[in-house]
């Protein structure tokens, strides 16, 4: 096939996918080989047309002798093209693997997208990365959903383009353009698992069985992907599961979930976690499901950063916090202003209070005189608005149905030990203004999507 047509067919292919929904800056990782310099020239070629400004990306991993003279001639493409450079060193020396070399890669790159605030990091992975990648994960048992093989498009705005095209479609339309390409010789070192496998067990295959189960490869790549799809788009068919997917996790009716078959519950679990970005191995699942069903306010590591919480009837999962460390208090600077407290933001301004105030949202009024707002501590109490006698703090976010874990960081507006205000929960009768006079308006954002449980 022409290489003079290879432009048009990944701008049809983008297109069908709808890899680059809206116009924006994108990350192009570029390593040098033929496959991502290619990759540069094609949508250097496209960029208007997609409503993409290009910024070439060079990430120089310390390993081969000859880095610095790659990274170099990475520099003068970019130049060539006039387009943005920004690279990176490593140093991460000649015993690295494959995988500490991608980790250390996406890590970089990702933060010169946060840098940036770019819309897209754009590699150059093939179909021949596609068949090694299915194929490494046959040999380590992945489950169907594994065997999709590497996704066009993934969270974070991460697309691949060219996964539809051959490495040899790329070699020879780099040398028909003229483009300079360096060959990497750890492409050919059988000491890395996928070299092996591309040098060795894959021509074995295509010898003993014919050229064609490469596209066999890929058909069951294929295949497996409509299964995933399938998977996913049953959840919505669910509606018992009552899912609920937020920025950080998700969660699910544990009585549901362990009400299923065990291979189905296994299944929609996985499902589910593939929504916010997690990778859930069968047998972790498997796990997760038995845990679905200890007390409420057991909490169980998944690894990688992520956890999962049994919320009353919630099983919950998603990114640890980070430090559990107390969080500083807030205190107003100025009549107007806003701060951060935890998943919390806080906004203050003076106001005329209204005629009345209610008990349980997340605005409230205050008198002018001094508060702050800050973690619950040991033994508080306040008297609610409206109500009688006092009622302990921890009994009302557990009523609240604030999960455990979160309980220590929630957000509590005082004057001194006197509790005010618990957004979303409680106001108490203390520091209320009189209808009209000259207060203090407190609004708070939970940075989360609408809780299944109805807090907001």
């Amino acid at each position: 096939m022409s290489t003079d047509s290879l432009p048009q067919r990944v701008l049809a292919h983008i297109r069908k996918r709808k890899l680059f929904s809206e116009p924006g800056e994108a990350l192009l990782a570029v390593s040098g080989g033929a496959d991502s310099v290619a990759l540069l020239d094609v949508l250097n070629g496209l960029a208007n047309e997609l409503g993409l400004s290009i910024v070439v990306a060079h990430v120089d991993h310390g390993i081969q002798s000859d880095s610095p003279t790659v990274r170099q001639s990475v520099a003068v493409l970019a130049k060539k093209y006039r387009l943005p450079f920004e690279t990176t060193e490593l140093h991460l020396g000649p015993e690295a693997s494959e995988t500490e070399a991608r980790r250390a890669r996406y890590v970089w790159l990702r933060e010169v997208q946060m840098r940036r605030g770019a819309k897209y990091i754009v590699t150059a992975h093939h179909a021949d990365d596609q068949v090694e990648t299915i194929l490494l994960r046959v040999l380590r048992g992945s489950a169907p959903a594994g065997l999709a093989g590497i996704s066009a498009k993934s969270r974070g705005g991460l697309v691949r383009p060219l996964l539809p095209f051959s490495r040899a479609e790329l070699v020879g339309y780099a040398s028909a353009c003229g483009l300079a390409v360096h060959d990497d010789p750890a492409n050919r070192d059988p000491r890395h698992l996928r070299s092996w496998l591309r040098t060795t067990l894959l021509p074995l295959l295509s010898e003993r069985m014919g050229a064609g189960v490469l596209q066999d490869v890929r058909l069951l790549g294929r295949h497996a992907a409509r299964e995933r799809r399938a998977w996913d788009r049953a959840l919505d068919l669910v509606p018992d599961l009552a899912l609920g997917v937020h920025e950080k996790g998700f969660a699910v009716a544990r009585a549901t979930l362990c009400g299923y078959d065990n291979a189905l519950s296994v299944a929609l679990l996985r499902a589910a976690a593939r929504r916010v970005g997690l990778v859930l191995g069968p047998a972790k699942a498997r796990t997760l499901v038995e845990f679905a069903q200890r007390p409420s306010g057991r909490r169980l590591p998944l690894g990688g950063g992520w956890s999962a919480e049994i919320v009353f009837d919630r099983l919950q999962v998603g990114r640890d916090e980070g430090s559990k460390a107390m969080l500083p208090s807030v205190t107003p600077a100025g009549e107007r202003g806003s701060a951060r407290f935890g998943m919390f933001e806080v906004h203050w301004s003076l106001e005329q209070a209204p005629a009345r105030i209610e008990r349980a949202t997340w605005t409230t009024w205050l008198d002018p005189a001094g508060w702050e707002v800050r973690a619950p501590a040991r033994g508080d109490s306040l008297v609610p608005l409206g109500g009688v006698g006092h009622r302990p703090l921890r009994r009302l976010l557990m009523e609240a149905r604030v999960p455990r874990s979160a309980r220590p960081r929630y957000p509590v507006v005082s004057r001194g030990e006197t509790i005010l205000w618990v957004p979303g929960i409680c106001r108490s009768a203390a520091g209320v203004p009189a209808p009209g006079t000259r207060a203090v308006r407190l609004d708070v954002i939970e940075h989360r999507s609408t809780q299944a449980d109805g807090r907001t």
